[in-house]
C-alpha cells in the first residue's frame, strides 16, 4: 500500500466525495468505507498509513472503531483523525481520550484538512 494512502470512513456520500477530490488532487490515494463495521474491517486488512474517521457512523460509531483499532497490536500505531459535525465543548478531549490522534470539525475546511494530514505525512 502506498505511503500516501488514506482510508476515509464516512457514511455521507458528499463528504466522502469532497475528501476524495481534495486529497486525490494532491497525490493521495483515498480508499473509502461507508460505515464503522466496513471501516474497521478495512483497517485490519489493509493497515492504511492514516485514517479519517467520522464519529457518527451507522452500525458502529467512530468511538467504538477507534477503540478496536487501539486494542489491536497490529493497528494501534495507525494515526486516526476524527471527523465530526459535533463541535460541543469537550468533544475534542473526548475524541482524543477515546484514542483518536487528532480532531477536525465539519464542514471540512480544505486548509485545515491539509495541514492536519501534513502532520502525519511530512514533506
Amino acid at each position: 500500500m502506498s505511503e500516501k494512502t488514506i482510508l476515509c470512513i464516512e457514511d455521507n456520500f458528499h463528504n466522502r466525495l469532497l475528501v476524495n477530490r481534495i486529497l486525490s488532487s494532491r497525490g493521495y490515494t483515498v480508499i473509502e468505507a461507508k460505515d464503522g463495521i466496513e471501516g474497521l474491517a478495512m483497517i485490519r486488512t489493509l493497515k492504511p498509513p492514516l485514517v479519517l474517521l467520522d464519529i457518527d457512523l451507522p452500525g458502529m460509531d467512530g468511538i467504538e472503531v477507534v477503540g478496536h483499532v487501539r486494542a489491536d497490536d497490529l493497528t494501534r500505531h495507525i494515526p486516526v483523525i476524527a471527523l465530526t459535525a459535533s463541535a460541543m465543548q469537550g468533544d475534542r478531549e473526548r475524541f482524543l481520550n477515546a484514542g483518536c490522534d487528532d480532531y477536525l470539525s465539519k464542514p471540512i475546511q480544505v486548509t485545515h484538512l491539509l495541514e492536519m494530514i501534513a502532520r502525519y505525512y511530512p514533506g
